[in-house]
């Protein structure tokens, strides 16, 4: 991670996976025992994916939406970063077990403003509240503009950057454009577009 006083903060994918494995340890060392994992996608996906391993209990996934660029203008990264849309949330969440764990663990990648995670937890309540006994949440990073403190994380960034995470790239891309990263790296002697 680059210096973390700047305005922007670019990760690599080591970096990324560096801090998913930290947060795991954090909350191994809370003691804390959870029956069940949910992650906020698209944010979350990598990051509960990798814990639920770990921990080895189910995973349920919960869509939400708030970050909208302008959808045809992938080369104006600010169309991203400077415009919070409305936060809209699935139906319901995607599971493999028919009743949700009493003990969850809600995880996302980051906490910017913390309206998603704040506005999450009533979510799942009115949802499956029946179920539930206890829920926390887990970040990469939680940034001081946040309203609401996650139970665990990694970095506390109290200028707030922008977080340029290793797949963001994906994100001004199109299926089409690995054709041209793998001829790229094959002119460069690299096989295949491992490094996309």
């Amino acid at each position: 991670m680059k210096d973390k006083n700047s305005k922007d903060l670019y990760v690599s994918w080591d970096e990324y996976h560096h801090q998913i494995e930290q947060l795991a340890l954090k909350i191994y060392q809370s003691d804390w025992k959870f029956n069940q994992i949910v992650c906020l996608a698209k944010g979350g996906l990598r990051v509960g994916d990798v814990l639920a391993r770990l921990y080895d209990v189910p995973l349920a996934i919960l869509s939400t939406a708030s970050y909208r660029g302008s959808s045809d203008n992938c080369d104006d990264q600010r169309s991203v970063k400077d415009h919070r849309g409305t936060l809209v949330f699935s139906d319901d969440l995607t599971k493999t077990t028919q009743h949700l764990g009493s003990h969850i663990l809600l995880v996302d990648d980051l906490v910017d403003s913390g309206i998603t995670l704040q506005k999450t937890i009533p979510w799942l309540d009115r949802k499956y509240g029946f179920y539930i006994e206890e829920v926390r949440s887990a970040v990469l990073w939680y940034k001081s503009c946040s309203i609401i403190k996650p139970d665990y994380y990694v970095d506390y960034l109290d200028h707030n950057p922008w977080i340029h995470q290793p797949f963001e790239k994906y994100e001004t891309m199109k299926p089409g454009d690995l054709k041209s990263l793998e001829h790229a790296g094959k002119d460069e002697g690299i096989e295949g577009c491992d490094d996309v």
